[in-house]
């Protein structure tokens, strides 16, 4: 370690192994954008979430069905056979008949109809709400599994940095021991770090390998290779800045909130409808019946003794319009108590928003203290790196004099190497927490992922 140029070797190679670890393998990486529009046709979480807000329209749409009229359409055709000898008139007969009813209705009064649609309706707004929840749900998982790949490829390149240092520490350990100018401890020191930082590789090397899998699947693509982050990072600040304001806004657009104040009107409206039972329903109704005959009948005279047969032909309708009244009398006090259990309902309904809106604001207040002492995290490593760098290089300049020894050196380029690590993993930390935040306010949408593209990479 006595040449002057071997501090400046020693930083060139560090720079040149994490910059070479940053870029040269992913020349052709995909940012986090593009990424999650990939995820978006591949995830079954989602496609599910999405498959199902597409049938509760349909939910929907049968539910205001009962408004609507109903036309039913039916024909019956029979053949009729009828012999009676001891009649004195008619002895015998046998027709074919054909009839065709028309029946039409159209509901005019009908409480417990109206609160149903009104219900669907809302469910309607809760699937949106459990859609918005898994699209949400998605970008973190994504996010998360992008940032991971980051943090890996970091920490290899913060190790590989490592081993790189400590073998050139190594030699001169060896090179000062053979010329008699330093102890065997040295050189069996550097040998330990040595020794523990490839154990640190291989541990370093299949981390990042797991977390490349997680990445794939969530996307559903293979060999992907994420944009790392454009350094010097500037992080955006935290708008608006007071936990009061990001918990309001959670409280009147996060997913969760709006579900739990949704099931409380559908619970009232319930209630409504249950109460409905005592209503009576009117409904405008209409009918056509149309019935063809075509027979015969055998008539005998009575005097004579004769017989006749005859032939029967003939079409007749019949039209009938009228309006339906129904009465409910009684039903064994079944309304009664479907209204008691439905307020019963409402009330734990009414329970369940305020559990919910508890949740939000204390998820919403936890996230934004996390970013922000993340983001005094990230100063606070910032300033840590440039104080450990300095302290490596006095340290450096110390051993070369007498002063230091070995392992001296070797703690200093230790702490180095994981205040860079932490560092790293730090801005991730803190873009992600970026996007929880949002989550727990409820507002995170695509245009958020979209908004981090001038930090990536290409």
């Amino acid at each position: 370690m006595n040449h002057p140029s071997l501090l400046r070797r020693l930083f060139s190679w560090c720079a040149f192994g994490l910059s070479m670890a940053a870029a040269a393998p992913y020349a052709q990486a995909q940012n986090l954008p593009v990424l999650l529009e990939s995820a978006r046709g591949h995830d079954a979480a989602f496609l599910a979430a999405r498959a199902q807000f597409d049938s509760a329209q349909f939910r929907m749409e049968q539910a205001r069905a009962l408004r609507r009229p109903g036309v039913t359409a039916d024909t019956t055709v029979g053949r009729t056979e009828n012999t009676t000898p001891y009649s004195p008139s008619v002895t015998g007969s046998k027709s074919d008949t054909t009839t065709t009813n028309l029946s039409a209705t159209q509901p005019l009064f009908n409480r417990a109809n109206d609160m149903a649609v009104a219900q669907a309706e809302k469910a309607l707004e809760v699937a949106r709400a459990d859609l918005e929840t898994a699209e949400q749900d998605l970008i973190i998982r994504v996010s998360q599994a992008y940032f991971d790949v980051l943090a890996s490829r970091d920490a290899l390149a913060t190790v590989e940095a490592s081993k790189a240092a400590i073998t050139e520490q190594l030699a001169s350990a060896k090179r000062n021991f053979e010329v008699g100018t330093a102890t065997i401890t040295d050189a069996r020191e550097a040998q330990a770090r040595y020794d523990l930082v490839i154990a640190q590789e291989l541990a370093a090397n299949n981390d990042l390998r797991n977390r490349q899998l997680v990445l794939e699947q969530v996307v559903g693509r293979l060999q992907v290779r994420p944009a790392p982050l454009r350094l010097p990072l500037v992080l955006p600040p935290v708008v608006p800045q007071n936990a009061d304001a990001w918990v309001e806004q959670a409280l009147g657009r996060h997913p969760l909130a709006r579900k739990a104040r949704l099931g409380l009107e559908i619970a009232q409206l319930e209630v409504s409808r249950a109460r409905a039972g005592h209503l009576p329903t009117v409904a405008l109704t209409g009918r056509y019946t149309q019935q063809r005959v075509d027979g015969s009948a055998t008539l005998r005279n009575a005097t004579t003794g004769t017989s006749v047969q005859i032939g029967q032909l003939g079409t007749s309708t019949t039209s009938v319009v009228g309006v339906t009244l129904s009465v409910p009398l009684y039903a064994g006090h079944a309304t009664d108590n479907r209204v008691s259990e439905t307020l019963k309902l409402e009330e734990k309904a009414r329970h369940d928003l305020d559990s919910a809106r508890r949740g939000v604001e204390l998820a919403t207040r936890q996230s934004f203290m996390g970013l922000q002492s993340l983001a005094a995290q990230v100063k606070a490593l910032e300033a840590a790196e440039a104080s450990s760098q300095l302290a490596l290089e006095s340290t450096q300049l110390g051993y070369r004099v007498g002063v230091r020894v070995n392992l001296d050196v070797l703690n200093a380029q230790s702490l180095l190497f994981q205040t860079r690590r932490d560092l790293a993993k730090a801005r991730y930390d803190s873009i992600l927490g970026s996007l929880r935040l949002r989550q727990a306010a409820g507002t995170l949408a695509a245009a958020d992922v979209q908004a981090l593209t001038p930090l990536l990479g290409s």
